[in-house]
């Protein structure tokens, strides 16, 4: 094979290394941090788009309590996508 293939080659897959895996791998990281780092009081934002505040924590699982009506609601620590309240741009 000619070295300068194969170099293209190698020149190709770091930067599909550096463009596409290692930016991925660094969010899942931060959100993992972010998830480990939820505590009662937090006011969230699901993945689904709902805004509350954390009122329990368990392993896996927390309750958020929405805003007025104050219905209760059972997620995943997983399905948390922000931490803090969303800014109004409207």
């Amino acid at each position: 094979m000619n070295p300068s293939l194969i170099f293209m080659f190698v020149a190709l897959a770091a930067m599909t290394y550096f463009t596409t895996v290692r930016p991925d791998n660094k969010k899942k990281k931060e959100q993992a941090k972010m998830h480990d780092a939820l505590s009662v009081g937090d006011t969230i934002t699901t993945v689904g788009g709902m805004i509350g505040k954390i009122v329990r924590i368990d392993s896996e699982k927390l309750t958020f309590e929405t805003s007025e009506d104050r219905v209760r609601i059972q997620i995943v620590r997983s399905a948390v996508s922000s931490v803090g309240r969303p800014s109004d741009d409207n």
